[in-house]
């Protein structure tokens, strides 16, 4: 393994990475550190095409140092499928869907809960809970059963269905609460508190792997595109992890001499009912402050007040990306749109990056040529109720 420490992107301390760590004392999530000149003494670009397709091609830049550890579905290397009908639509000739979808939990939360649970059982952790909007709980959940480890999820009530019935199906200890995720959060932290160590807390960027499973993203778009960054990547933003882990994926891939040093330009995408970070990122600070009376119907996204929001705001920043926020009506619009175009039915998230790419192409901050990664984080089958079917008339 060549996982060599931990590291605090705030104040700089670094902490051993060979125990179960959440927070750093200053209260900022922590980064995993590796040895990559050693990794690029041992691996070349080329040698991932013969292994196989999964997430796991690329150990050497993963947590796990004992393979028996590896908790697996067959995550990862999911298509980058090009979309030309809508892409001309909107101007964006070379439009490119990641479809995070077709995952084992529906969800690019498998990748997070995989290398995350993973790493749990290496440094022998037996039980995790977790606040979640339900796309991570139900990963997590899953994981977690597949390697012998207790889970507790707390999840808003409004939560998708299906993600409750996941984790039900998981055996995890699955609490509801009449709120939004950080009242879950509240319930977590208590839960923890009260367990002697009992229980650790896997919430979002509270340990360091759930990122680590995250940037594999990040290797993949740029493996997929013959070892090419594309111009820019539009991720829909709630807690942040996947476009942190990207961002942190491509600095690994340039340092590794695997990529130039040009990069892509990061979009964070918010809805309008729920948009710290696009407002943080127009004010120019360098932390969000809580969103109230947090509403959106793409609900993976309702996130209030970010832990992450320090690292989502310095990788928009350093990438020279933007932060956008999209109206609700044009995210259903533009699902119905693309599905109707490209034959995929995108999850409201994922559809939010079609709005702004729609956008961001209509005011030419992406220009003409230019190559764009959309992000489609799950599979649209988890959201019925996106698709209005009202009026589809019955045959006698």
């Amino acid at each position: 393994m060549y996982l060599t420490h931990l590291e605090c992107p705030r104040c700089g301390r670094e902490h051993d990475a060979g125990k179960p760590r959440n927070l750093c004392d200053c209260g900022s999530p922590v980064l995993a550190r590796y040895d990559l000149a050693a990794v690029a003494e041992v691996v070349t670009p080329e040698r991932f095409g013969l292994r196989p397709a999964d997430l796991w091609r690329y150990r050497e830049l993963l947590p796990v140092a004992d393979p028996r550890h590896v908790t697996t579905l067959g995550e990862g290397w999911t298509p980058l499928l090009r979309a030309p009908a809508y892409g001309a639509e909107i101007g964006i000739p070379e439009l490119l869907v990641k479809d995070e979808g077709l995952t084992p939990t529906g969800s690019f939360k498998a990748r997070g809960a995989a290398v995350g649970v993973s790493r749990a059982r290496e440094l022998g952790v037996e039980r995790i809970a977790m606040p979640t909007n339900g796309n991570a709980g139900a990963a997590w959940a899953t994981y977690a059963a597949r390697a012998g480890l207790r889970a507790t999820v707390v999840m808003p009530v409004d939560a998708p269905v299906v993600c409750r019935r996941e984790c039900v199906a998981a055996g995890a200890d699955l609490r509801l609460v009449d709120g939004l995720i950080s009242d879950a959060g509240r319930l977590v932290a208590e839960l923890v508190a009260s367990s002697a160590g009992a229980v650790f807390d896997a919430g979002t960027l509270r340990e360091p792997y759930r990122l680590e499973g995250k940037k594999t993203m990040g290797y993949e778009i740029v493996e997929q595109l013959g070892w090419q960054a594309p111009d820019v990547i539009i991720y829909p933003t709630g807690g942040g992890v996947g476009l942190i882990g990207i961002h942190k994926a491509l600095h690994e891939l340039r340092e590794l001499g695997w990529i130039g040093d040009r990069l892509p330009r990061l979009v964070a995408v918010q809805s309008t009912g729920c948009a710290p970070i696009v407002r943080a990122f127009a004010a120019g600070e360098e932390r969000a402050q809580p969103w109230a009376d947090a509403k959106t119907v793409a609900f993976g996204i309702t996130v209030p007040a970010p832990l992450g929001d320090e690292l989502i705001l310095a990788a928009l920043r350093a990438s020279g990306g933007t932060a956008v926020a999209v109206e609700d009506a044009e995210i259903l619009a533009d699902l119905r749109d693309f599905a109707a175009r490209e034959g995929l039915l995108l999850c409201p998230e994922g559809a939010t990056c079609l709005t702004a790419a729609r956008q961001l192409r209509a005011g030419g901050w992406i220009r003409a040529g230019e190559r764009v990664v959309v992000l489609n984080t799950g599979a649209g089958l988890k959201y019925p109720e996106t698709v209005d079917v009202t009026g589809v008339p019955v045959l006698a």
